[in-house]
């Protein structure tokens, strides 16, 4: 039966095996494949389960006579259309109707006895017999839907959806015609300045468009700022978010929103000097406290929307449209996100050990159930709150995404999309059918993880995201590209195929499960073209070549760090070697920063924290710290970006963070991007991998500076202008 459980495993994308980066085979055990096949909803426990899976399969693979979706690339037409006929309609005159996104439709008929023969099969006690329809037409990237019926009426019309995508992603002037400019990457929570309330919010983010902007600069990439748990503020990742779909709002600049200029008694409040006292302890802190900045933000948010409800919804005002307005075009998705959020508020003020919905009582569960409804229709007024958030949140970052041409950034606001969900959060709940709640998305072993990873996100099941024609892919990159310039999509690789470890197996257990690539690299560039926002993918680590190579045409910038490009002998590559079409930078935030590099305090850090496998691995890490510090500090001196009478054992300074700053500008790379963190000479990376709080303290460090005073650093100053002479606006 093994042979029939491989078919299974190759008609749902479940991969025979892989390699690992150092080049070694990992075959995907039978417990793994059945368990992976079971989290999609495909019964595969037993023989008799593998066989009823198969005929399911194949019943209906025949029995429809459309695919849910096709996507095609503009101008590679005649588009040819597989069609499944049961026999006996082979002799009926069919119509076909492409009713185009315009409007238009486009009609015909054909005799299916007249088409090309792709194959035949006897399922169900019925005969079926796949034909080809060509379609001879010249069809305008978008999103059309094509209808086939007998001529006579008899049975339902199949539809189609029929997705025609351009040939590549958007590219902006800035780096049209071997242009190369550069930018910051930030984390907007670990912002200080004199106006937050204790960590960096949209208010601060159009400020920093704007040092951007003085400095030269023409992107800045932000971590995630996809919605969260309101009612959990510490569940801080921004990689591990309740929806990817919505915003989180305790980024809200609370002073910033129009109630807060109407309303005295909002007003009053913040300036009571025991609350002035309280954000003045939030700012000086090291570290963020999320739980005192939800609080604080809570209590004037809620007192804003009381005022809000009281002056405009009772009077009907042109704020009022305006609100009605972003209900109405968000329609249901909006309201299911807010009703997320209110049940999960209510239901963890109950019980405090309530994490997510799978631990609501069940009747719960399902979005459209009646006591879901029954809830919303009493707690109407608690659901808006939610949806008030929301607006306002669009409305600050919208405006931060204008004010980024306003500022004549080439490139504008760069924003992060996340590679999959929380498992108890409003995505999952929403569409749970979509989600495998019984695996993971994760990585296999590597240099860093010698364990592999189990990141604890429940992926989308690909079979299931093609039968949705892709609305949810689609959804997610609308709203990501909305207000940017350009978007960074983390584990890329995850278009093609995503690491997938079962709930109760080890992570070495792990399997590749396929998506539909070519489909989703369409879809991609057609919204990227649309929204005419740049797409850079996250390609680091075990990559595919084809990967790569399906990106480069598609104008899908790589990802390459300097840390991490090497030539065959383990010398880091002289930038020159560089792809033209690529984001370089030297760290990430999930990686040491330039300061820490030099200094090996993360290795440090690392065996302190006893992250290394083994002594051999941690002595390893040692050498090539030493000899990369050597290779690199002859380089700078070389190239003579480096005057300094530095060694290998001298402390890190300002010139050197420029001179390795000017030399990775050299690469022909279109972006580069400076981790704002090396601005300052901080030490400490932001996230790091395999720890949570409070081991290490992960997405919760703030800046050294704060904003106000980023003029003023000798290590953010120096990059800027080496930055500016070798890369001019």
């Amino acid at each position: 039966m093994s042979s029939r459980l491989d078919e299974l495993c190759d008609r749902y994308g479940v991969l025979p095996g892989y390699f690992d980066m150092w080049g070694n085979a990992y075959q995907t055990s039978e417990r793994a494949r059945r368990a992976l096949l079971a989290a999609m909803g495909v019964p595969a426990a037993s023989d008799d389960e593998i066989a009823a899976s198969l005929f399911d399969f194949d019943r209906d693979h025949w029995a429809r006579p459309l695919p849910p979706v096709m996507v095609v690339r503009e101008g590679t037409g005649p588009h040819r259309i597989a069609v499944s006929f049961a026999e006996d309609d082979e002799v009926c005159t069919w119509r076909w109707c492409l009713r185009r996104e315009s409007g238009w439709e486009d009609r015909g008929t054909f005799m299916p006895s007249g088409l090309g023969e792709e194959g035949r099969a006897h399922v169900d006690g019925r005969d079926f017999v796949r034909r080809v329809l060509p379609l001879e037409l010249t069809v305008e990237p978008g999103y059309h839907r094509l209808v086939l019926e007998r001529a006579d009426g008899g049975g339902p019309p199949a539809e189609m959806s029929f997705i025609v995508a351009p040939s590549c992603c958007y590219e902006p002037p800035a780096i049209q015609g071997g242009r190369r400019v550069w930018g910051f990457a930030a984390q907007l929570y670990a912002i200080r300045s004199q106006h937050n309330w204790g960590m960096g919010d949209f208010g601060d983010l159009r400020r920093m468009i704007e040092f951007c902007a003085e400095a030269g600069a023409s992107t800045l990439l932000l971590n995630p700022v996809h919605a969260l748990f309101p009612d959990a503020p510490e569940h801080a990742s921004p990689y591990s978010p309740s929806s990817r779909a919505w915003f989180n709002t305790l980024y809200l600049d609370v002073e910033a929103i129009a109630d807060f200029g109407e309303s005295e008694e909002a007003r009053d409040r913040v300036g009571q000097g025991a609350f002035q006292a309280q954000l003045d302890a939030m700012r000086a802190a090291v570290q963020v406290d999320y739980r005192s900045v939800a609080e604080a933000k809570a209590g004037v948010l809620e007192c804003l929307y009381a005022h809000f409800r009281a002056r405009h919804l009772a009077q009907s005002s042109d704020r009022v449209h305006a609100f009605r307005a972003f209900q109405a075009w968000h329609g249901d998705a909006l309201r299911k996100q807010a009703l997320f959020d209110a049940l999960q508020a209510h239901f963890h003020a109950e019980d405090s050990t309530v994490w997510g919905w799978p631990a609501w009582p069940p009747a719960y569960h399902d979005p459209q159930s009646a006591p879901v409804a029954a809830f919303c229709d009493a707690h109407l007024d608690r659901v808006e709150y939610f949806e008030y958030l929301q607006w306002q949140a669009s409305i600050q970052i919208d405006a931060v995404g204008a004010r980024s041409w306003e500022c004549g950034l080439g490139v504008g606001l760069m924003l992060d999309l996340a590679i999959g969900v929380a498992e108890g959060g409003a995505a999952t709940w929403m569409q749970r059918d979509l989600h495998a709640l019984q695996a993971s998305a994760g990585a296999p072993p590597d240099e860093i993880n010698r364990m592999g990873q189990d990141w604890g996100l429940p992926p989308w099941i690909p079979h299931r995201l093609t039968a949705s024609s892709y609305a949810p892919f689609i959804e997610l990159l609308r709203a990501n590209m909305r207000a940017a310039g350009a978007l960074r999509i983390d584990h890329v690789m995850g278009l093609r195929r995503l690491f997938w470890v079962a709930r109760g197996l080890p992570v070495a257990e792990g399997a590749y499960v396929q998506y539909p690539f070519e489909d989703l690299l369409g879809i991609l560039a057609l919204e990227s073209q649309r929204n005419r926002c740049m797409v850079v993918g996250e390609d680091l680590g075990t990559v595919p070549d084809e990967v790569r190579h399906a990106l480069q045409p598609m104008n899908v910038m790589s990802t390459r760090l300097m840390y991490f490009e090497r030539c065959g002998d383990g010398r880091m590559k002289p930038p020159s070697d560089y792809p033209g079409n690529a984001m370089v930078a030297v760290t990430t935030h999930d990686l040491p920063t330039l300061a820490a590099f030099w200094d090996g305090s993360d290795i440090d850090l690392r065996e302190r924290l006893q992250l290394f496998p083994n002594q051999e691995v941690l002595e390893r890490q040692r050498a090539l710290r030493v000899h990369d510090r050597a290779q690199l500090l002859g380089t700078l001196r070389a190239e003579g970006l480096l005057a300094d009478e530095l060694t290998v054992d001298s402390p890190f300074t300002a010139s050197l963070a420029a001179a390795v700053y000017a030399h990775l500008a050299r690469a022909p790379s279109k972006l580069l991007l400076v981790q704002v963190e090396d601005g300052f000479g901080v030490l400490e990376q932001p996230n790091l991998p395999g720890t949570v709080a409070p081991t290490y303290p992960c997405w919760r460090l703030k800046l050294p500076a704060k904003l106000e005073q980023w003029a003023d650093s000798s290590h953010m100053q120096g990059i800027v202008h080496a930055l500016r002479q070798a890369r001019p606006r």
